[in-house]
């Protein structure tokens, strides 16, 4: 992907890609922020502030309104590792776009009221998402299962919502200076602009924002897990259901890859392996997935599945389990490993096709090092063996690095 770089004195990281074939051009702002920075007695503020940044900043009450005016459309996300904010807007009213973020990114409009407003969003959230749902509380008893000391042990929601519910002001407004500030962000822009135009916005807009005292990272290293681990939650629940974890290397590692590939190989498509022998030939299973959670630390590779009726959950972890010895005495085929290694390079390119996607991968990249790294991705999903896929499996699919959450139903309806 071509694109143009610059540093601002402040700070801020820019970067262009120029794509005229669309009218439109994404702007997208990361910031070096997310749940892993937390305060372990203060969760839930890196998603609280996606909520917070849309409330009103210093000279502008009202974020949505003036956008949608200008013809743009926006959104925002929260993980582990960083939040992200993004918007669409022609490039005849782009300047609005930078109007908008750089005024909230100077300064937000600190207030008991709005502060209570999103409070009380953010707990109807929890509420409705996490405790109101089948299963919806899964990553909140799983991820304290299995990390000990890493800030992943929590959710983007927060270790517990009172956190959110004592939040005062004072932890709002230390934690936007501390977090929020243009040394601490990445801004991207793809569309229908000239590098040399988005520059002359960016010092406009950006350039008189003063740089920041970052809080300082400091993030206690999860250790080696040496021991099986097992929860059973009781809920109200249509049928059991299984959670497997087990701890993987980070987003830099080989092991990414080869584990992202083996993911795909055991549950992406009607033909993976966990399908077809565990749902469509045994009929153990009603639904089953395979994923890597991705983060930039050390993350964990899970299936999960919820269980056919009539099937113990033993039942269902046993096969699981039966299933990840095949993989290590029967090695994939490099058909298999073709068919999937063929998915991702399709998916890749779609994905730098449209130009938000563009804007927000230009940012990715950049804050995991080198926006170049994105030019570098096919090549390590390409170079996976199927000897290496093998090796890994018998590394990281150890009983003693397994954590196992079982859902039962508690007899409620």
């Amino acid at each position: 992907m071509e694109y143009t770089r610059y540093l601002l004195e402040n700070g801020l990281r820019i970067l262009v890609n120029s794509d005229f074939n669309s009218p439109m051009v994404a702007m997208n702002i990361l910031y070096d922020i997310g749940a892993r920075d937390e305060d372990p007695s203060l969760t839930g503020f890196a998603h609280l502030f996606e909520h917070l940044m849309f409330g009103g900043s210093a000279n502008i009450p009202d974020f949505d309104s003036p956008l949608q005016l200008a013809g743009g459309e926006n959104n925002a996300f929260t993980n582990n590792d960083y939040t992200d904010y993004h918007l669409t807007l022609p490039f005849q009213n782009l300047e609005t776009g930078f109007w908008l973020e750089s005024d909230r990114m100077n300064k937000l409009a600190f207030s008991q009221d709005s502060l209570d407003v999103q409070k009380k969003v953010v707990i109807e959230e929890y509420r409705q998402r996490y405790l109101n749902q089948p299963y919806g509380d899964a990553w909140l008893w799983l991820k304290p299962l299995a990390y000990k000391v890493h800030p992943y042990l929590w959710s983007t929601i927060g270790k517990e919502i009172s956190h959110i519910e004592n939040a005062r002001l004072s932890d709002v407004k230390k934690f936007f200076f501390g977090h929020y500030a243009p040394n601490n962000a990445i801004l991207t822009l793809s569309g229908s602009i000239k590098p040399e135009e988005a520059l002359k916005l960016s010092e406009k807009w950006f350039g008189p924002i003063p740089s920041r005292v970052i809080k300082t990272r400091n993030i206690p290293k999860e250790p080696v897990q040496t021991e099986y681990r097992y929860m059973e939650v009781q809920r109200p629940v249509p049928s059991p259901a299984v959670y497997l974890a087990w701890h993987m290397d980070d987003r830099f590692s080989r092991e990414y890859y080869i584990l992202d590939l083996l993911s795909d190989i055991l549950s992406n498509g009607m033909s993976a392996r966990l399908f077809l022998r565990l749902v469509k030939d045994r009929k153990l299973f009603s639904d089953i997935d395979a994923y890597i959670t991705g983060d930039r630390d050390p993350g964990l590779f899970v299936i999960s599945g919820h269980l056919a009726n009539g099937i113990s959950p033993e039942a269902g972890m046993n096969a699981i389990r039966e299933e990840i010895v095949r993989i290590i005495s029967e090695p994939i085929t490099d058909r298999e490993l073709n068919k999937v290694k063929n998915r991702a390079e399709s998916q890749f390119l779609f994905s730098n096709m449209n130009v938000q996607n563009k804007a927000l991968n230009l940012a990715y990249f950049e804050w995991l090092g080198n926006a170049d790294l994105i030019d570098l991705e096919m090549d390590k999903i390409r170079s996976v063996t199927v000897a290496e896929i093998k090796e890994t499996a018998s590394r990281v699919f150890l009983e003693s690095n397994c954590s196992c959450l079982v859902y039962v139903n508690n007899g409620e309806k």
